[in-house]
C-alpha cells in the first residue's frame, strides 16, 4: 500500500524516462529538477532546439511539444518541424487535450492536401475546438466545471523554408534576425497577442458585438472580455462560446447574467507564413510568462549571445531573476517557494527556442529524416482526473 502511495506522489513530479526512472531522468527525454524540467538541446530536422518549463501553478497548465521529422501520414511527405505552447487557464484539461490532438489532426489534413498550408493548419486547429467541444458536450452533466476550462494556444510548424506562425491567446513568437553589418540580432515579432489589454483587440470585440457596451470591462484596473477573462481568442472555454454551457449547475462566478447569440470568445487563430531567410538565427515560442519579464529585444539578445546549449533554461532562469527582483527578494528564496504559491510571484513559463539551419532545412523538406517526439514535462494526472491534486511538497533544485 505505502509503495503504490509513493508510486502515485511520485508521478506528480515529472515523466518517466524509458528505463522507468525518475529524478533527473535520462537527456533523451528531458530532465527534471524540482519545478523545472528541461531539455537542453536536441537535434532536430530543421536544426537544433532547447526546451525548458518551470512550474507554478499548483497543477501546470502549460503543455507544450515538439515534433520532427513527417508531418503528413503519407510516404514520401513533406517533413519538417512542428512547435505547440499550449497555455491553459482554469485548469490543464484544454492544454492537455491539445497536446493529445492538434497535431494529430495537423498531420491527417495535410496528407489530404499533400503539403503545408495555412489552410491545413487552420483545419487543425477547428477540429482540435470540436473535439474540445465534443468532450464538454460528453462530460457537462458530471463535471460542468469543464465548460470554463481553456487554453491559448501558440504552434510553429517549419516546412520547406516556410516557417508558419498560428496564434490564439498572448503566448509569443519571435524571430531572431542577424544584422550583417552590425553583428547584431533584431528582434522580429511573429504573432499578435489576443489580449483586451491591447485597444486593437478591445476594438475587434466592440466591432464584434456592437449591441453589447459590456462587452470589454476594465475591472480591478485589468480590461477583461465580460468582466471574466483576458484573451479573447482561445480553444476551449466553452462557457463563452455556447450559451447552452453558460448555466447552472456551472459555478455562478463563471455565468453572466444575460444570454449571448453569438459566441464571444474566438477560436479562429491568426496564422503568418514567414519565408525563411539566410539572416534569420532563431525563433523564440514562449508562453505569456516569459514575456512578463522580458523584451522581445531582451531575449533575443540573450540567446544571441549565449551557447545553444541550455538557452531556453536560461531564459526561463532570467525571467525567475526578474520576477524575484521586482518583488525585492532573492532569486535562491524564490526558488524554496512551492508550486500553488509560487503562482503569486511568477506564471508557470515555458521556452522552446529554435535554431533555424538552412542546410538542414533544404534536405529535410521530402527526405525521410530522424523523427524526434518530445513533451514538456510537468505534473502527472489520471487522465480523466479535473479536481485540483493537492499534496505538500518541498523541492530542491539547482536551477
Amino acid at each position: 500500500m505505502l509503495a503504490a502511495v509513493m508510486d502515485y506522489f511520485s508521478s506528480c513530479w515529472g515523466p518517466r524516462s524509458p528505463d522507468g526512472h525518475r529524478g533527473k531522468g535520462s537527456d533523451a527525454a528531458g530532465r527534471q529538477e524540482g519545478l523545472l524540467w528541461y531539455k537542453d538541446a536536441g537535434q532536430l530536422v530543421t536544426g537544433e532546439f532547447s526546451m525548458a518549463v518551470v512550474q507554478a501553478n499548483q497543477l501546470l497548465e502549460d503543455q507544450s511539444q515538439v515534433e520532427s521529422g513527417s508531418l503528413s501520414l503519407a510516404e514520401p511527405g513533406p517533413q519538417g518541424t512542428f512547435v505547440g505552447v499550449y497555455d491553459g487557464h482554469g485548469g490543464p484539461e484544454t492544454a492537455r487535450f491539445i497536446n493529445d490532438h492538434l497535431f494529430n489532426h495537423l498531420r491527417k489534413f495535410a496528407t489530404e492536401h499533400k503539403c503545408i498550408s495555412v489552410d491545413v493548419i487552420r483545419k487543425a486547429f477547428q477540429a482540435t475546438e470540436e473535439g474540445f467541444l465534443s468532450l464538454v458536450s460528453r462530460e457537462w452533466s458530471l463535471k460542468p466545471q469543464i465548460a470554463s476550462v481553456g487554453s491559448c494556444c501558440l504552434v510553429g510548424v517549419i516546412c520547406s523554408g516556410s516557417l508558419y506562425v498560428a496564434n490564439l491567446g498572448d503566448s509569443r513568437a519571435v524571430l531572431g534576425r542577424l544584422v550583417k553589418a552590425t553583428g547584431e540580432v533584431v528582434a522580429m515579432q511573429l504573432s499578435s497577442e489576443h489580449n483586451a489589454c491591447k485597444e486593437e483587440v478591445r476594438q475587434e470585440l466592440r466591432l464584434a458585438h456592437p449591441d453589447d457596451p459590456q462587452i470589454v470591462v476594465l475591472k480591478h484596473n485589468v480590461w477583461r472580455v465580460k468582466g471574466l477573462i483576458q484573451i479573447s481568442r482561445s480553444i476551449g472555454d466553452v462557457y463563452l462560446k455556447r450559451p447552452e454551457y453558460n448555466k447552472e449547475p456551472l459555478h455562478s462566478k463563471f455565468r453572466l447574467r444575460e444570454t449571448f447569440q453569438r459566441p464571444i470568445l474566438s477560436s479562429d487563430p491568426q496564422i503568418n507564413e514567414h519565408r525563411i531567410q539566410p539572416s534569420d538565427q532563431f525563433a523564440i515560442f514562449a508562453s505569456d510568462g516569459l514575456w512578463e519579464h522580458l523584451s522581445n529585444q531582451e531575449a533575443v539578445e540573450l540567446v544571441q549571445n549565449s551557447p545553444r546549449n541550455g538557452i531556453a533554461r536560461r531564459l526561463v532562469k532570467v525571467a525567475m531573476q526578474e520576477a524575484a527582483k521586482k518583488r525585492e527578494m532573492r532569486y535562491s528564496d524564490l526558488k524554496k517557494i512551492n508550486r500553488g504559491v509560487r503562482r503569486h510571484f511568477h506564471d508557470d513559463i515555458t521556452v522552446i527556442v529554435v535554431f533555424l539551419d538552412s542546410n538542414a532545412m533544404s534536405k529535410a523538406s521530402w527526405s525521410k529524416s530522424p523523427s524526434v517526439s518530445l513533451r514538456g514535462g510537468g505534473v502527472t494526472l489520471p487522465a480523466k482526473s479535473l479536481a485540483p491534486f493537492s499534496a505538500p511538497a518541498q523541492l530542491n533544485s539547482t536551477y
